[in-house]
């Protein structure tokens, strides 16, 4: 049985001129305590849903509730929602300690359970020694912290984060990643949180929500987005892909045979809704190729055109033959060590390694 919906956007509109939409029918609904992730590029529409449940912006249309209450007519300050931004928002003039203080003194709180509230939040993230700093005296990653700290002292109903990884360096966004995700899995606080970054999403959410032109492409887990995307677009921007473009010949079931425009017959699953005679895009990914040494011109085939050596895997390009284009991730081992520059081989996978989707519009 689906859980109940703890936050729930029903036929949310937004426009900001009264005739682009920048949100389209936005219909979403977030079980309590659940880390839902709004994915997708610049414009998409992510930011101005989190705004709105924020309260920084207004629905056009539509409801916003949360735990069963509209929360249109409820001024941000009293949404008990804590928010996390990518430039942390820390008030320079004041100490760790103040800062995390602050919402509980708009909150009228008593010193007492102040000073409590504020000595776990910080021991929440380890940081309980460096109270008396100011943010200027800590690290990129430490100052981090201490906005998620501020955010969670007041035992909000719901986290929000835009972006807030975004300034950190690779490792350092890596590291807090897990960081956060842990703390979410000890609290079981409900958290949304908007990225553009795929490897984020995958690494910390139990649902991703894939935004494009503002409408949610695709809902679903991680597993679920990279295996079973629903839509090209969704199998473009979840990790990488190979697209191969035809048309479905035969189905049989849950896979079928598909004609590529360079005339080769290959095998893959099939969406759903298609039917044959339909226009498709083959989506494949990199990891999923085999490259097997061709002496003659049957099947999908190619040269190595390069070899890019990434440590623990080897990246392959082909040119020169029906397999133009396409990209194949081979692991760096002595079964690989045969493929050469110049080469020629046989691009294989097997038929649920591949899936045959709508074309896109």
């Amino acid at each position: 049985m689906e859980k109940q919906g703890f936050v729930e956007f029903s036929g949310v509109q937004k426009s900001y001129d009264g005739r682009t939409l920048v949100i389209e029918g936005l219909d979403l609904s977030i079980p309590k305590g659940e880390f839902l992730t709004m994915l997708g590029p610049s414009g998409s529409g992510k930011t101005t849903s989190l705004m709105m449940l924020a309260g920084f912006e207004a629905p056009s249309r539509g409801e916003i509730r949360v735990a069963g209450k509209p929360i249109q007519n409820v001024p941000p300050h009293r949404r008990n929602i804590g928010m996390v931004f990518q430039n942390y928002a820390l008030f320079p003039h004041m100490t760790i300690a103040e800062n995390l203080a602050y919402p509980l003194k708009v909150r009228r709180m008593g010193w007492a359970e102040t000073e409590g509230r504020v000595a776990r939040a910080l021991d929440m993230v380890q940081m309980g020694a460096l109270a008396q700093r100011r943010p200027s005296q800590l690290s990129g990653g430490q100052q981090q912290r201490a906005a998620l700290a501020r955010a969670l002292v007041f035992e909000p109903d719901l986290v929000l984060m835009d972006e807030p990884l975004g300034a950190l360096d690779k490792n350092l966004r890596e590291h807090m990643q897990f960081e956060i995700k842990h703390l979410h899995e000890r609290l079981g606080v409900t958290m949304v949180y908007v990225t553009h970054d795929q490897a984020e999403a995958l690494t910390m959410s139990d649902r991703i929500a894939v935004f494009n032109r503002g409408r949610v492409e695709q809902l679903a887990t991680p597993a679920e987005l990279y295996e079973e995307p629903a839509t090209v677009f969704v199998a473009g921007f979840i990790g990488e892909n190979n697209r191969l473009s035809g048309v479905l010949a035969d189905r049989q079931g849950d896979g079928g045979t598909v004609r590529l425009e360079g005339g080769s017959v290959v095998r893959a699953r099939v969406a759903a809704a298609l039917e044959a005679g339909a226009s498709v895009t083959v989506s494949l990914r990199p990891e999923r190729v085999r490259l097997v040494p061709a002496n003659g011109d049957g099947g999908l085939f190619g040269h190595v055109s390069e070899l890019i050596y990434l440590g623990d895997h080897i990246r392959v390009h082909l040119a020169d033959g029906p397999a133009t284009g396409l990209v194949a991730k081979i692991p760096n081992n002595a079964d690989h060590r045969h493929v050469r520059p110049g080469g020629r081989y046989r691009v294989e996978w097997g038929p649920a390694d591949a899936i045959a989707l709508p074309v896109g519009p």
